[in-house]
């Protein structure tokens, strides 16, 4: 759905329900920015904003994908001194995800936490319909690993963000962000799968 900026007033929901949250964030951009045009809240800074409100338990973030252009030469460094553990793409090329995710588990314990999956983390020979698309992303097997990666976690919420079917004619990306939703649903607590 919409861009990454509905991602802040839901956790700031959540952590008034749960308290600060952990967070698996797959992207190809941080979305830690300051101001875009002068404006403080935009689909490349809600992560900034909720760390700034105490709403991530910065500990437990992990941001997975992240790769491509950015304003700032050292672009990492904000997330690096919040506590966030940054995977940059090329940590992910040619090889499976689960060892990731093993780690992954190990640091969400079993504390709320939430899931946040921007399409463009996906490479766009994939989900070319999205915004702000960065070459040599996931995979959608990665994609998945990453998702059913989490199944056991405490999960009290999961979104997917940055579709935008108007730049895929073929439909792909929406197809691909469908099934991605899917399995998020099919990851949550309690949620009985064969």
């Amino acid at each position: 759905g919409g861009d990454h900026t509905i991602t802040y007033p839901i956790l700031q929901a959540l952590a008034a329900k749960h308290g600060p949250v952990g967070l698996v964030h797959v992207d190809a951009h941080t979305d830690t920015g300051d101001t875009a045009l002068g404006e403080k809240i935009y689909h490349g800074s809600p992560f900034r904003r909720c760390v700034e409100e105490g709403l991530l338990d910065c500990g437990r973030v992990v941001q997975i994908g992240i790769r491509g252009s950015s304003y700032d030469p050292d672009p990492h460094k904000y997330c690096w001194e919040q506590g966030f553990r940054v995977v940059p793409a090329e940590e992910c090329w040619m090889k499976s995800l689960e060892p990731l995710m093993r780690e992954v588990r190990a640091q969400m314990g079993d504390k709320p936490m939430y899931i946040s999956f921007d399409i463009d983390g996906l490479d766009p020979a994939y989900a070319p319909g999205t915004g702000t698309p960065e070459i040599a992303g996931l995979t959608p097997a990665q994609a998945l690993e990453i998702i059913r990666g989490c199944k056991g976690l405490n999960i009290v919420g999961c979104d997917l963000v940055e579709v935008a079917p108007m730049y895929d004619v073929s439909g792909n990306t929406a197809l691909l962000a469908a099934n991605l939703l899917f399995e998020m649903l099919c990851v949550l607590p309690g949620v009985k799968t064969l």
